[in-house]
């Protein structure tokens, strides 16, 4: 009777474990685009984007910070953060920051 109990009890977390995300996910395959921020600074007349990528779930590379979509757009004063990411699979993943402003 415990070995069905401890079995249901760890079925249980391993279901409740793997469940919730901050976004929506695929199991076969995801591609979003979601909102990080907004300011008040209105203007979006540049744009900048930093890139990562994952490879099999086990090797991922990349800077996909603030600073360096910024870097990469010329901007110094941040008006909207965009993500986006594609995963095919669990085993390739694309994931890039859209930073706009002037």
């Amino acid at each position: 009777m415990k070995k069905i109990l401890y079995a249901g009890l760890l079925a249980g977390f391993g279901i409740m474990s793997g469940c919730a995300s901050p976004f929506p996910m695929g199991a076969l395959y995801t591609e979003l685009k979601l909102p990080v921020a907004a300011t008040a600074n209105g203007s979006e007349k540049k744009h900048g984007v930093a890139e990562c990528k994952s490879v099999l779930g086990l090797v991922a590379t990349g800077d996909c910070s603030i600073e360096t979509a910024k870097k990469n757009g010329g901007i110094s004063k941040v008006s909207t953060v965009d993500w986006e990411g594609k995963n095919i699979l669990g085993l390739f993943g694309e994931y890039k920051l859209h930073v706009y402003g002037e």
